[in-house]
């Protein structure tokens, strides 16, 4: 285990760029905070580049995930170090840097899939994948100029959901088309009057749903990529949902 002990530290400034997208491009790695996301991803087997914690923290994950502290990619830091790498108010002392994963191209020909048309909002994004996941869904296809999947806030929000489903980051168009192609139903979710109630739609074993943008709803090429347009019967007198919820109700509508 090797021990760094100054934020002046050239690893420790460079992981901590790691918060900012540029970085995670250019570098092809993203951080992780806190036991949860850490213990999750040791649980599906995500190899780490580094493991990082104080020494109480790792002793932690030592006890309870049986991580090897003698290796040479396990890092004691220490609190002024767990300050400058943190994305929160609180930390846990603990951090893991993984390799972004993201597949060139995958064939969409089985399954149920949410697609995330230029979601901004990383705590709706992150709840999504999160619900997603805990419905029994395939997958989570995001369009290019969605938040970014690897957003610390994304991170939090998907509470270890990222190592457990697929989460691919593609044209939504083409990938609507992969799915058709394969016999696969493409709904969009969308405040247009030419859109089905969502009870009217009867549970299928495989579908794409298309959650739109927060403030602009689903773009035009992709509800017209679309097999059918469908919303949200709304009771009372609230204009719109939060696009994390609606996505709940309709996924476990089709779950």
């Amino acid at each position: 285990m090797e021990q760094i002990s100054s934020v002046n530290n050239k690893l420790i400034k460079d992981l901590a760029k790691l918060k900012q997208k540029k970085y995670r491009e250019e570098t092809g790695l993203y951080l992780i905070e806190g036991f949860h996301l850490v213990e999750e991803a040791i649980k599906a087997s995500r190899k780490y580049v580094y493991l990082l914690g104080t020494q109480e923290a790792l002793n932690t994950v030592e006890a309870e995930d049986e991580v090897d502290l003698t290796a040479i990619n396990v890092i004691l830091i220490n609190s002024a170090i767990v300050r400058h790498l943190s994305s929160t108010k609180n930390s846990q002392d603990i951090f893991m840097v993984l390799k972004i994963a993201q597949p060139k191209d995958y064939p969409f020909n089985y399954g149920k899939w949410v697609l995330l048309d230029q979601l901004a909002d990383p705590g709706n994004v992150g709840t999504i994948i999160r619900t997603a996941d805990a419905a029994g869904f395939d997958g989570v296809i995001l369009s290019p100029n969605s938040v970014d999947l690897y957003n610390p806030k994304t991170q939090r929000a998907m509470q270890g959901s990222q190592f457990h489903i697929n989460l691919i980051v593609t044209d939504l168009p083409a990938a609507i088309a992969s799915l058709r192609n394969n016999g696969i139903p493409v709904y969009a979710s969308m405040l247009d009057r030419t859109a089905k109630q969502l009870p009217d739609f009867a549970p299928v074993s495989q579908l794409g749903l298309v959650i739109g943008n927060e403030a602009h709803g689903v773009s035009s090429a992709v509800a017209q990529a679309s097999d059918e347009k469908l919303y949200i019967p709304i009771k009372g007198q609230a204009e719109s949902l939060n696009a994390a919820v609606a996505a709940g109700i309709m996924i476990y509508h089709f779950a």
